[in-house]
Formats: structure tokens, sequence, C-alpha cells
């Protein structure tokens, strides 16, 4: 039978409780530690990553917008909402006026509206006109005439001051409607549009008018023009249809028939 008996374990290495101190470093490692003492020929060769840079061209700036280019456009601001026009208080009345004097008067109601300063209540004044045809030597012949004559329609705002500048205007009568204390009642835009649109007639839109005869049967009349014109005679015959009257002159001592235009004679 074996006895077993326990072996105590080695007692420790006196290198690994006290491990040997290294030696001091020698003069030429301190100076290399430091940089002293280096070759200036080791001190001068770049190391591996500094040698890439200095190999490494510099970068370029980044290149400038080509002056060519025009610049973005800035947007626009929003243009301000026009504001809407206040209603206007002006409309169109009638005016009696002197007749055959619709032009002049007109002009100087014009005038004193500028003199007086009342171009705020005053628009515009029409003399109504339409185009009609007459016959004359055979021959048509267009014209205007006054549509309403002795009557102005004027485009106004309608008060006191407006009021007095028509009545102080010579040859104005007054606003058809108009009383001492009512006041005159506007034109329709029916009337208004129709009374424009006259002036604007078109050719195929003119009416062929007769002139009405300035003398009767009967009249002894005298010629104006036209190879008999100087003589005398009578009216036998008006000619509505064409514009004429039929005279009996005297010619060589006898009496002969005669057709002449309405404008070739005249009362004797």
């Amino acid at each position: 039978m074996t006895n077993d008996i326990p072996i105590p374990p080695a007692p420790p290495s006196p290198d690994a409780v006290n491990p040997p101190a290294s030696p001091p470093p020698t003069e030429e490692a301190s100076l290399a530690a430091t940089g002293e003492g280096v070759p200036a020929a080791a001190a001068e060769v770049p190391t591996e990553p500094a040698a890439q840079a200095a190999e490494t061209p510099p970068s370029e700036p980044p290149a400038v917008a080509s002056a060519a280019e025009p610049p973005a456009e800035e947007p626009k601001p929003p243009e301000p909402a026009t504001p809407p026009e206040p209603p206007s208080n002006k409309h169109w009345h009638v005016v009696k006026v002197q007749s055959g004097r619709e032009e002049s008067i007109k002009e100087a109601i014009e005038r004193r509206v500028k003199i007086e300063g009342l171009e705020e209540f005053y628009g515009q004044i029409v003399i109504p006109m339409e185009k009609v045809v007459e016959m004359r030597n055979s021959k048509r012949i267009t014209r205007e005439r006054k549509l309403y004559p002795g009557y102005l329609m004027a485009e106004v705002e309608y008060n006191d001051r407006i009021l007095y500048l028509f009545r102080e205007t010579s040859g104005v009568g007054d606003f058809v409607g108009a009383s001492v204390n009512r006041a005159p009642t506007p034109m329709t835009p029916r009337e208004v549009e129709r009374m424009i649109r006259k002036g604007g007639q078109k050719e195929e839109e003119m009416k062929e008018v007769r002139g009405k005869p300035p003398v009767e049967r009967g009249d002894r009349v005298k010629v104006k023009d036209g190879i008999f014109a100087g003589m005398e005679g009578e009216v036998k015959e008006i000619l509505e249809s064409k514009s004429q009257v039929r005279v009996e002159l005297v010619i060589f001592g006898r009496p002969v028939p005669h057709d002449l235009e309405y404008w070739q004679v005249e009362p004797v």
C-alpha cells in the first residue's frame, strides 16, 4: 500500500517576485527620441503620408457662374386689386332748345361747364342725327339731318348748379319732364341705345326720304337752276314719287310743261 504524501508547491522564482530593472537608455536613443543629433538628411526625408500630400496638386477653386447667364428673376409681388369705381350719378335727359341753334347751344354749354368747373357733374351732349338718302338731279345723295329738331340729349348729374347753368344759357328752354318741385325722368337705357345707334347707321339701314314740296299746285314759281333759270311759270302738278314738280313755262310764246326738282324752284 502506497502512502500518498502531498507534495508542497514550489516556491516562486526571485525574478518573478522582483523583475530585473531595464537597462538605462543610451545617449543615442535619447537623442533620437528628442530629435537632437539626428542627421539632416534623415530629417528631410518626408514620411509616406507627407510625400503623398506633396505630390497631390492643390484643388482648383469652384467655378464661378458664367457672367453670361442671367440671374434668376425674383417673383413679382402681386399687384394690388383695383378698387371698383363708385356708381355714377349722371343720367341722360332731354333738353328743349331753340330749333336751328342746337350746335351753337351745345358749344356754349360745354364752354360754361369748363369756366365754372362743373366737369364732375357733366358727361356729354348729343344732337341725335340720322342719315337719309335724297334724290337730286336723278342721283341719290346721302346727308345727315336732325332726328329731333329743337332737342338735345344731355348726360349730366341733375342738381341745382347744372340746372342753373342750363337755364342761364341763351336758347335753352328746360329739361323735359321737370317742374318746380320735381326732377325730370331720365331716359331709359333702351332709349339711349336707340338714339346713339341712329347716328351710326349702315348704308343698308338708311331710308330714302321724300322731301316735302316747297310749293303747291297752282302756285307761281321761279326756276333757280338749269337751262330755264330765271324763268317763271305755274305749278301744274306735284310728282311726289320723283320729288319733282311739273311747271308750265312759256317758251317762244307757247306754254311748255317741264319737270323740275323741288330744290330747283322757289315761290315768287
